[in-house]
């Protein structure tokens, strides 16, 4: 297949390799919906390209020997055969949904129920905080690591290309709209993931220069996080080795793919962490040098969540290229899909570019029509605020439980902190209406009393999450309080932390 680098001619003449800070830009309409039109088709084709790959690669490389099946209808297969793919567009579109709805201003409450109640399965810090929302614990509490195990994984970042495509070139603005979203099911770095993505769809829209692009993205995280070191790993490591984007993988995976948080991820080659799926967005692009194909495959070929990192490096190009510039070969499997709606929402590929482009003339003050252009001031980012999940705290132990219970379980362990997984099962032939009644003691003291659904949808992630309790010798015991003869509780492991 020949690889065709992307060569746009930009009606934007201030896109240049370097950011304007302080000025106004003018965009014609034209231009504006080509960029729109280039990210919404980007993301969806890199979504796609990287789809069969999803973490079946865990703490690898997939090597160039490996193919990646395409071929012209692939998108439409898999839209028709495996929407649930496209959970990172989907996700985006509830939020978009609720804008178009509510307005620019809408309560952060109407964008946490609209994912809360819908019937799309959800999984990590989403469903973590779903399961928080309808169970009263609501935004920003519902996104907090002491609530919500899954705080830094990878949810908020592939949520937040929607936020950066309202904004072109208004980076600050992104990220206020990232704080009050990104809290529903994110903290920490894994808010950070959202932000810095959204961070860089705001600039492709206003320069062409990726290197640029990224360095000034990464000026809206505070230094001293974990999220900053790393993403200033992968810029360090491209720097010293230019052509080699294995090498950049190897360095700055040695040093920063140790998951804290989620507990499947800990001591895992599993991980889905923001930080690190985020420094695979920013190899794909340092070493894509602005090549459609390179750019997906090498975010692909970094393994774990290899549809998600493809969709956002592939969406951010789109942008600052614009969809005319896409190579044909990659677009007509998407436009046999761009009138069919996204699963669980009403719009389709161009449906949500028409509401796009429209929002972002309502941010920009809606000019008007006989101008057909909008007036960009282009922000300086500035850093938001620092905050650090799980700190002070590591894992200390990782066990094996696999215990179903019917009445109680105990559990003895030696640390400040603990995460029980598993979950509810049938054991008979029942239905799905069945609600655990649990209550949990920790050393004979009653700490928390809390219900857990065998409907997937409405589940508890983990059985059980409790942190910085005094550090010790403890038993955490389970009680279950309302048995059924065809349901019990599965813990499969644990996950027990202590003090640095």
């Amino acid at each position: 297949m020949k690889r065709i680098l992307i060569i746009a001619l930009l009606a934007l003449s201030a896109c240049t390799a370097k950011v304007q800070y302080g000025t106004t830009l003018k965009m014609d309409d034209a231009t504006l919906m080509d960029k729109i039109r280039g990210g919404w088709y980007g993301q969806t084709i890199g979504c796609t390209y990287g789809g069969p790959t999803e973490f079946k690669y865990k703490g690898g490389i997939i090597m160039e020997e490996i193919p990646i099946p395409w071929y012209d209808d692939y998108i439409y297969d898999t839209y028709i055969e495996d929407p649930g793919l496209y959970d990172d567009v989907y996700m985006d579109l509830t939020f978009m949904e609720t804008m178009l709805k509510y307005g620019l201003d809408a309560p952060v409450e109407e964008y946490a129920n609209a994912f809360a109640y819908a019937d799309y399965k959800l999984w990590h810090a989403n469903q973590g905080a779903r399961y928080n929302i309808l169970n009263g614990r609501g935004a920003p509490e519902s996104g907090h690591w002491k609530y919500n195990p899954h705080a830094d994984d990878i949810d908020f970042q592939i949520e937040a290309d929607f936020i950066g495509m309202l904004y072109p070139g208004g980076v600050n603005r992104a990220s206020e709209l990232s704080d009050r979203i990104g809290h529903i099911m994110n903290y920490g770095d894994g808010w950070y993931g959202g932000v810095f993505i959204g961070a860089m769809y705001c600039l492709a829209y206003v320069c062409n220069d990726i290197p640029t692009i990224v360095t000034e993205a990464l000026k809206t995280i505070p230094e001293g996080t974990k999220f900053h070191s790393t993403i200033s790993d992968v810029i360090k490591y491209w720097k010293k080795y230019p052509k080699d984007w294995k090498q950049c993988w190897f360095e700055v995976t040695n040093r920063h793919a140790n998951d804290v948080g989620c507990p499947e991820g800990v001591w895992n080659g599993f991980n889905i962490d923001a930080t690190i799926n985020s420094a695979f967005v920013v190899i794909g692009l340092l070493y894509g040098e602005g090549d459609f194909l390179k750019t997906m495959d090498i975010s692909t070929r970094c393994g774990n969540d290899s549809d998600c990192n493809p969709a956002s490096a592939a969406g951010i190009l789109g942008v600052m290229y614009g969809y005319d510039a896409i190579p044909e070969y990659w677009k007509k499997g998407a436009e046999r899909i761009k009138d069919i709606p996204f699963p669980y929402t009403s719009l389709s590929l161009e449906n949500v570019c028409k509401a796009n482009f429209e929002l972002v003339k309502d941010v920009f003050g809606g000019n008007e029509p006989a101008e057909n252009c909008i007036y960009i001031n282009v922000e300086k980012p500035q850093p938001v605020r620092y905050e650090q999940s799980f700190e002070g705290i590591v894992p200390v132990e990782k066990r094996v439980l696999k215990k179903a219970f019917t009445d109680k379980v105990e559990l003895t362990f030696k640390g400040n902190s603990i995460v029980v997984e598993g979950s509810v099962r049938k054991t008979g032939h029942a239905d799905d209406s069945y609600v655990a009644d649990i209550t949990a003691l920790l050393d004979g003291e009653e700490i928390e009393h809390f219900t857990m659904p065998i409907d997937y949808i409405k589940r508890k992630y983990e059985v059980f999450s409790a942190y910085c309790f005094e550090s010790g010798e403890h038993t955490l015991t389970l009680r279950l309080n309302n048995p059924h003869p065809d349901y019990e509780v599965y813990a499969s492991e644990m996950v027990v932390y202590d003090e640095i």
